[in-house]
């Protein structure tokens, strides 16, 4: 067996390797349903990856959502090179370096100057650890500690750490571990899937989010003053299925949050850095012309564009100066070794030279109607529901009780060449934005193909 050979790749990776989010005993057992084949990856080229014995995938999930620019980026590539050259790490603890000071300045300047404040850590769920704890701490410091609670919607997810999982309401990754979480206050979802009998597809977006606004503000009436912050994921929430809802949510909420003094934060981990047709997602929702803007955000995956483990937490210059005074114990404690690596940082500012250069929000949008065009016939399948698409996301429901749905269709997209991989009975795209129309095709029959073959 050659070590170059997909075989000897996985049983090696098979005998030490703990894969995340995965049960490894899928991957053991060939002839089961549940079946998961371990894919060994040689190489990375554009949209697509390559095993070691030459067969090709489409990414089309931009490998969990962070590749933007696709596999080896040569302009992304050649800043590393660079950076390699001058910085590798340094502690962020009493020195800085250019590319987290570029970086932030460059952040800050995308919100207009209104979250002027960036704090790095390395991975979503660290994003979100830290938005809470700024929050908690914001209120503590300023005198109301009874403020000490937290609001999530329905079905949202925010990260697996046990803070993050406080306000991540998705069963499957919270039951096992709920001795260890102090669970928020869970709100319903304005997923416009929720519409009642009657409502047209045109009313239902809107209805829906004004009903869990109306639901909001009746908690924040009962129990506004034990609230700290309301964390949502703006206008896609991931793992409960792509639920997309209308900007007018986020607009009602950004008011209400205002009304009761509540932060609000916005997890842009997934669907910010151009997702959804906006650089930020929350710039969607407008109140007077003007796009909303929260008190905490949250950055990761695309930040990076698929390079380096980064997260940011950006604030306002609110939450910031109650941080300063002359006692430690009234600083943001938070850190890790790694925190605003110059290796990562420059692999954003390079992510962000692509943004600015080859206008890529409006470049995104003509990919979006190549999407929505090439996926259009599936919804003439009579097991498809709710195709939408929100920017470069796009998703549909399949109708079936088959427990094993996901991984069927997950084999048979692998088989024409596709790396698409279900949330349950949801199937989403979320490909690299240096996708090819030719490649939106290729993607949409490798759905058409495994659809069949899966039901």
């Amino acid at each position: 067996m050659s070590d170059s050979s997909n075989q000897s790749w996985l049983a090696r990776s098979q005998a030490a390797v703990w894969h995340p989010c995965t049960q490894m005993q899928h991957h053991a057992h060939t002839g089961s349903p549940a079946h998961l084949p371990l894919i060994p990856i040689s190489h990375g080229k554009g949209a697509w990856l390559y095993d070691f014995d030459g067969k090709r995938y489409l990414d089309g999930i931009s490998s969990w959502w962070t590749n933007l620019f696709g596999h080896a980026n040569p302009r992304i590539n050649a800043a590393l090179r660079e950076q390699l050259e001058t910085l590798e790490h340094v502690m962020l603890a009493g020195f800085t370096h250019q590319p987290v000071v570029e970086l932030s300045e460059r952040l800050s300047a995308l919100t207009a100057g209104t979250l002027g404040h960036a704090f790095y850590a390395s991975d979503g769920a660290s994003a979100t650890e830290i938005a809470l704890k700024m929050s908690f701490h914001f209120w503590r410091n300023s005198g109301r500690p009874q403020k000490c609670e937290f609001l999530c919607l329905a079905g949202s997810y925010h990260g697996e750490t046990v803070g993050a999982l406080a306000v991540t309401d998705v069963a499957l990754f919270k039951d096992a571990y709920a001795p260890l979480v102090r669970a928020a206050h869970v709100v319903p979802s304005p997923d416009f899937r929720q519409a009642e009998a009657g409502e047209t597809p045109a009313d239902a977006s809107l209805n829906c989010a004004r009903r869990a606004a109306g639901a909001l503000e009746q908690h924040l009436e009962q129990h506004g003053e034990k609230i700290a912050a309301l964390i949502v994921e703006p206008l896609v929430q991931g793992a409960a299925g792509m639920a997309m809802y209308d900007p007018e949510y986020l607009r009602l909420a950004r008011a209400l949050c205002d009304r009761y003094e509540v932060h609000l934060i916005c997890d842009e981990i997934a669907v910010g850095c151009g997702r959804t047709g906006t650089f930020f997602a929350h710039e969607q929702a407008v109140n007077d012309g003007t796009p909303i803007r929260p008190d905490l955000m949250c950055l990761s995956k695309g930040i990076s564009g698929g390079y380096l483990p980064l997260s940011v937490v950006l604030c306002s210059d609110a939450i910031y100066a109650a941080f300063l005074d002359d006692s430690v114990a009234r600083a943001f404690l938070h850190s890790h070794s790694y925190t605003g690596n110059p290796l990562a940082c420059r692999a954003a500012l390079a992510t962000l030279d692509i943004f600015a250069e080859d206008d890529i929000v409006a470049v995104n949008r003509q990919k979006a109607a190549k999407i929505s065009t090439a996926l259009a016939p599936l919804a003439e399948h009579p097991q498809v529901k709710h195709l939408r698409q929100r920017g470069m996301i796009a998703a549909f429901d399949v109708d079936t009780d088959d427990p094993y749905f996901s991984r069927k269709f997950y084999r048979a997209a692998l088989d024409r060449e596709a790396l698409i991989r279900p949330i349950g009975n949801t199937v989403y795209l979320m490909p690299p934005y240096i996708v090819s129309d030719q490649e939106i095709d290729h993607l949409a029959q490798a759905i058409e193909h495994a659809l069949h073959a899966a039901l």
